[in-house]
This record gives structure tokens, C-alpha cells and sequence, in this order.
């Protein structure tokens, strides 16, 4: 109970630190025979494909699990395959190089690497805002460019909230610049737990935590906060919940851990085979068009692995991470029901990639990881595997092995084109809104481009051509309207993607697609291979032709440049 102390009154201090006239002129006349729906938007940071339960994963997800068998989710659903490109593409309908972030937020001088959200888009705030609707936002921003100090010492002793060096971003960069009438959340990218740095409410910084402060505890009762806020007038509420969980680094509370202290212990090969049987009986994935694909470096087996405790403890505080967000969603659904809001409110829940392999053990302190916590005790980046991870002083992360395993059954994770990289878990839950049986697989062809058009249509809204004098680019998004109603509706027939030089196209029943350290085509027909395990490259050599071709275009046309000073 202790530790539960803070989260139930830190909410409030935000709500003072936040303006609160939260009502809107609409843009145009609103149906007010038929209510519009509340939107609540989650996104997880890192988490693999099979890691919820109603995904076939271990991990106890019952909130999620409520949402997914009481709605429906997705099987064919893409992300860009890392944080800060999703996040672009997700808030603006756009790929992300067309909203300005390419690669992560460095400012670069080329349109499609600027590192932040540009004027030529508007985010899914501005868009819903103009329609009538109270914003907001909890959670992980990271599409601004950061403000780092050049003396390395500096930036560490801000790091280590030793002293303060001002904005963490431009304001006029910050979610309150864009749309969003209430935020509480980190600016940056990479947080400590229990003291993250970056925190701001609204545009102010919060300079101090309380003593048993966990920040997805904060992000998640905020959130009720700002529900129960909302809740108190007639409009309808955006929200958008970027959770930092469970991106590294592993840090977790021990009732947590505990739940999960025995459960990794089989090894990576006994976890992935249980995780794709329940896929296939869940009716997730068919057998014969989804095989399990080889699991990565299979030469190293868990018995003759000299880190077995480690690693499974590693995975154990991953999944406490998991188990942790899932209950503050709970709380969500908890107070939306309580407040008469839960029947009318979309709720849709993703990942922002596959489960990272990085081992950020051998990033070391610097630019955004701190080398001690506030009180002055040293914090270890353990190469050896020998200071197990979860507490506040270990910066450690799960790995190839098991990033591996949590995007079961494919291959690869996050930074990757390749399904382990791209494809997201995805559910949709509205009540009042979804026809579709409940508990169903919607095989739509989708993209995280696709919630613009598809908040815009159930909101009533309109995606303008200009938005504060600026020309804004059109939307690439499609509808997901159709998959509501039960319908069967193809998506998109081409996605294109590229990040640090990893890139794909598919179309139609092929994908060709290429990592980030070979560029070399490989073709996949992802009808009948959805786990790329047959490149079938040498027998079609005309198939790789008119895809490559057709990604080179689209690169052309998307202000995407992989290479600075080089055309795609």
C-alpha cells in the first residue's frame, strides 16, 4: 500500500499545475442527436507481439485481455517501426518522414529530418480540439528536438537532477504547443522509473517526485484525473496515453517482479513455443501461412547458458513492467465505467514497435541515461551480468534473445522492417460504436497513419488543408470505420517504410524488404510466408524489380533521403 500512497494524490497537483478552461468553439455544426465518442488513444513503448495475454504472451494483461475479448483486434497492423517515427505518423496521419521525423530528433537540415512535428501537419489534438473535443495527454512525447548541453559533465548533472538547464525542448514544441489542452509526461525518450527526467505538467518542469514515485503509476493516475476531469462536461475528450513501458530500462516494483520470479526460468525456446501454441489456438495465427520461425542464434541453448538467472530475471522485470501498465488501465476502464463514460469511449491500444534487442548496458551514461540517481548513488551499467536488473540503480536491458521471443512468431524487433519490427498488437474497444462480433481478428491491412482518418470519421471532424496559415500535407491514413462494422475491408494495398536503412515495401500478397546492415532485396510472399522465412527473391527477379521501383518513388515523393547527400 505504500508505494500506491503517491499515485493517488500526485494527480492532483498536476490538475492545478495545468489550465483548466478545457471548452471549445467547434469549427462547424455538430450532430447533437447522435453523442460522439470519447477516443482514448494507448500506446506501449517496446512491447513485442506476443507479449499480452490476448496475444498469446504469459504475462497477465486481464485488463487488456478484457478490452480485446470485448472488442477486436488486429492481425495485420503496422507501426515505422521505432518510437519516434510511430509517434510522428501516429498523431499526424502522415508517414513520418512527411512530418518531419525520419530518423529520432536530432535537427537535421532536410524536410523529412527536422526531429520535430512541422508546421505542414497537425496532429490528432489540433484536428479533434477544432471539432469540440478536451484534450489531453500522459506519457512518453519524444517528437521534439532535444535541447542537449555540449559539456558532457552538464548534461550529466542535469541528467542527475543536479541542476537545471531550462526548457528540455522548444515550447513551442511541446504537446501544449500542439493541440493539447493538459499534459503531464516526458519530454525525452528514456526514463529512470523512479525519477524520470524530462517530466514537465503542462510546460512547467516538475523539479521534484515524491519518495515512492513509479512512473507508470503516474502516467496511468493521471490519466484517471484527467477522465474524471473531462467526465464533468459535455464534450467529448481526446486522450492520448504514450506509455514509457517497458522500454528499458528494466526497472520495476518487487511485488511485481515477484509474480514472475519463476516463470522465465524454461528459457527463451520453452517460452516461445508456448507463446506460438496459444496463438494458433487462440485463432490469432494460422499454422499453415505462420510458421514459428527460427529463433535468433538457436547455437546458444538456455541449458549451456552461463546466465540463465540472469536472464530470466531480466525477462521477469519485463513483464512486471507490462503487468504494471496493465493495471493502471484497469483503474481507466474502472473510472470511465464509474463516470458513465465507458459505453461511448474508443478505446485503442498498440505498440510503437517490436520488442528492442538493444543492449543499453553498453550505451553507458550520457545524452539521455544518468550515471547516478538524485541521491548520489552510482548507477551500474552491467556488461557482465552480474548486478541483477529492477532496481533504480541497474540500467539494464532484455535483449536479442528474448526480444526474440516477444515478438513470437517472427523474426527480428524494433528498428527493423522485418513483421518482428513492424507488427503491432492492436485492439479496438467501443461498446456503442463496434458491430463486429466481439472478440473477433480483423485482418484489415492497417497502419498507426490510419487514426487520423479514422478519429476524424467518428468524431465528426474535418482534416483542414491549412491549419494556422500553413499548407498541411494531405493524410495517407485509411479509415478503420469499415472494420467497426464488421466489415471486410483490404486496408491498404502498398506500405513503404525506411529507418537508418532498413526499408520495405508490401503490396498485395509480396513484401520486399532489407535490414539496416545489409541492403541486399529480399522477397517474401506474405500471404502464405507471414514469418519471412522463404526469401524467394532469386525466382522473381521481376517481382523485386517493380517493388523496388516502387519504392524508390514513394521514397522520392516522401521526403525520404537514407542517406544524407545521397537520392534514394
Amino acid at each position: 500500500m505504500k508505494k500506491r500512497a503517491f499515485a493517488l494524490s500526485f494527480p492532483l497537483l498536476v490538475l492545478i499545475a495545468v489550465p483548466l478552461t478545457l471548452k471549445h468553439e467547434p469549427d462547424r455544426p455538430i450532430n447533437v442527436a447522435a453523442p460522439r465518442p470519447n477516443i482514448i488513444l494507448i500506446m506501449a513503448d517496446d512491447l513485442g507481439f506476443s507479449d499480452l495475454g490476448c496475444y498469446g504472451g504469459e504475462i497477465r494483461t486481464p485488463n487488456l485481455d478484457y478490452l480485446a475479448s470485448n472488442g477486436i483486434r488486429y492481425t495485420q497492423f503496422y507501426n515505422t517501426s521505432r518510437c519516434c517515427p510511430t509517434r510522428a505518423s501516429l498523431l499526424t496521419g502522415l508517414y513520418n518522414q512527411q512530418a518531419g521525423i525520419g530518423k529520432m530528433t536530432e535537427a537535421e537540415d532536410t524536410p523529412g529530418y527536422r526531429g520535430h512535428l512541422t508546421d505542414n501537419a497537425v496532429t490528432l489534438a489540433e484536428v479533434l480540439k477544432s471539432a469540440g473535443y478536451q484534450t489531453g495527454m500522459t506519457g512518453k512525447w519524444h517528437v521534439s528536438n532535444t535541447i542537449v548541453q555540449k559539456d558532457p559533465n552538464q548534461q550529466l548533472d542535469w541528467l542527475n537532477h543536479k541542476k537545471d538547464f531550462g526548457d528540455f525542448s522548444p515550447i513551442d514544441q511541446y504537446p501544449t504547443s500542439r493541440g493539447f489542452d493538459r499534459y503531464f509526461g516526458n519530454i525525452w525518450g528514456v526514463v529512470d522509473f523512479f525519477d524520470p527526467f524530462s517530466l514537465v505538467s503542462g510546460t512547467k518542469p516538475v523539479k521534484q517526485v515524491p519518495k515512492n514515485y513509479y512512473h507508470t503509476d503516474a502516467i496511468s493516475d493521471t490519466t484517471v484525473a484527467y477522465v474524471k476531469a473531462f467526465a464533468s462536461s459535455s464534450a467529448p475528450f481526446f486522450l492520448y496515453v504514450a506509455h514509457t513501458a517497458p522500454h528499458w530500462p528494466l526497472m520495476a516494483l518487487p511485488e511485481d517482479i515477484a509474480k514472475y520470479e519463476n516463470t522465465y526460468k524454461p528459457g527463451w525456446d520453452a517460452i516461445r513455443k508456448a507463446r506460438y501454441d496459444r496463438q494458433v489456438k487462440l485463432g490469432l495465427i494460422d499454422p499453415a501461412k505462420t510458421k514459428l520461425s527460427e529463433r535468433w542464434q538457436p547455437d546458444q541453448t538456455w541449458a549451456n547458458n552461463p546466465d540463465k538467472e540472469w536472464d530470466a530475471r531480466a525477462m521477469a522485470v519485463h513483464a512486471a513492467m507490462v503487468d504494471r501498465m496493465d493495471q493502471g488501465i484497469g483503474r481507466l476502464i474502472k473510472t470511465l465505467r464509474e463516470t458513465g463514460q465507458l459505453d461511448n469511449t474508443l478505446i485503442v491500444f498498440l505498440s510503437d514497435n517490436g520488442a528492442s534487442p538493444e543492449n543499453c548496458a553498453a550505451y553507458g551514461p550520457g545524452f539521455d541515461r544518468p550515471n547516478q540517481t538524485r541521491d548520489g548513488r552510482p548507477i551500474v551499467y552491467d556488461l557482465k551480468k552480474q548486478v541483477m536488473p529492477g532496481p533504480q540503480t541497474s540500467f539494464a536491458s532484455i535483449g536479442q534473445r528474448w526480444a526474440n521471443v516477444a515478438n513470437t512468431p517472427y523474426q527480428y524487433w524494433k528498428a527493423e522492417s522485418y513483421e518482428g519490427g513492424i507488427h503491432t498488437p492492436m485492439i479496438a474497444f467501443w461498446p456503442r460504436g463496434i458491430n463486429a462480433k466481439k472478440g473477433s481478428f480483423s485482418p484489415q491491412v492497417g497502419h498507426v497513419m490510419d487514426f487520423m482518418p479514422t478519429f476524424v470519421e467518428v468524431a465528426g471532424a474535418t482534416y483542414p488543408s491549412t491549419y494556422k496559415g500553413h499548407t498541411i500535407t494531405p493524410t495517407t491514413g485509411i479509415s478503420l470505420v469499415p472494420s467497426f462494422q464488421g466489415k471486410r475491408s483490404a486496408g491498404h494495398e502498398a506500405l513503404f517504410n525506411e529507418h537508418f536503412g532498413a526499408r520495405y515495401v508490401r503490396s498485395g500478397d509480396w513484401k520486399l524488404v532489407s535490414s539496416s546492415r545489409d541492403s541486399t532485396w529480399q522477397l517474401f510472399n506474405v500471404t502464405t510466408d507471414k514469418t519471412e522465412t522463404q526469401d524467394v527473391a532469386a525466382q522473381h527477379p521481376d517481382k523485386v524489380e517493380q517493388l523496388a521501383s516502387r519504392w524508390h518513388r514513394w521514397a522520392s515523393t516522401h521526403q525520404v533521403f537514407p542517406k544524407p547527400g545521397r537520392k534514394p
